[in-house]
């Protein structure tokens, strides 16, 4: 722990105080990497479009939730085989998965926009037109995160004492009555679970954005995350300024789990 995490943690904020030469070497410089990084644009929209894609995947946890009620239902068959299914992607490499989407999502062949000029509908350069190309990344991020989130729940719904939804069917509550009035509330300690697990991912959003859209697509700087901005800043040797922006990932993710922590009284039920 002190060699891998807290060590790079210290070593990185002191970075964030200094200015890099261009063959290396490191000088102090106060805040002034801070200074620039509040003041420039790209920041602003890296933080923007890392919300944007942290709200996406958030989205995705009901549907697991949903998936995770059908595959649990009593007597259905092959179970095991739809959970092993969705947890594939999970699994998989993001380069293998980032290469398969893209051919879906392709402007000029791709399944989508073929399927959308069925119906006479011109469907737009999925990733290379500025919105598209973030909603398109945020839309593979659930697909690949189900898996992870559907164990998660499964497991949570099969503590649910079954002698609780015998009791509401004698009271004569419809599946759907069960669903919201039992599942939802006595599984919200593994939505939880999910959702400050989803946020930290979310934050930590580059590889699948790399794969997928490369360094020269035209929308890259539009759809870049905060990591990605990091990697960016990297790569032409500022290596003050992307310190900073690494403190400022910091920084939101402790935020956001902090505040997720401080809310679960509100809405998470602990039987």
């Amino acid at each position: 722990m002190l060699v891998f995490y807290i060590w790079p943690i210290f070593r990185n904020a002191y970075f964030s105080f200094t200015t890099w030469g261009a063959f290396g070497g490191a000088t102090w410089s106060g805040i002034t990497n801070y200074q620039q990084m509040l003041a420039d644009p790209d920041f602003w929209r890296a933080i923007l479009n890392t919300f944007i894609y942290v709200g996406i995947l958030l989205l995705g946890i009901p549907l697991a939730v949903w998936f995770a009620a059908l595959i649990n239902r009593p007597g259905l068959r092959f179970a095991a085989a739809y959970r092993t299914a969705f947890f594939l992607p999970y699994v998989a490499m993001p380069a293998a998965i980032s290469m398969v989407w893209r051919i879906i999502f392709n402007g000029d062949f791709g399944v989508i926009n073929y399927s959308l000029s069925l119906i006479g509908i011109k469907g737009p350069n999925w990733l290379s037109t500025e919105w598209f190309a973030l909603f398109a990344v945020g839309v593979v991020g659930v697909w690949i995160s189900l898996g992870f989130n559907l164990i998660v729940l499964s497991a949570g719904m099969r503590s649910i004492p079954p002698e609780m939804y015998e009791a509401s069917s004698i009271d004569g509550a419809s599946r759907a009555r069960q669903f919201f009035s039992i599942t939802v509330p006595l599984l919200t300690p593994s939505i939880f679970f999910v959702s400050v697990i989803t946020v930290i991912t979310g934050f930590q959003l580059f590889d699948l954005l790399y794969a997928l859209m490369g360094t020269q697509n035209p929308a890259i700087n539009q759809t870049q995350s905060l990591v990605y901005l990091f990697f960016a800043h990297q790569q032409t040797g500022d290596n003050g300024y992307a310190a900073a922006v690494g403190v400022a990932i910091l920084v939101l993710v402790g935020a956001f789990t902090m505040l997720q922590f401080r809310m679960q009284k509100r809405w998470v039920n602990y039987v």
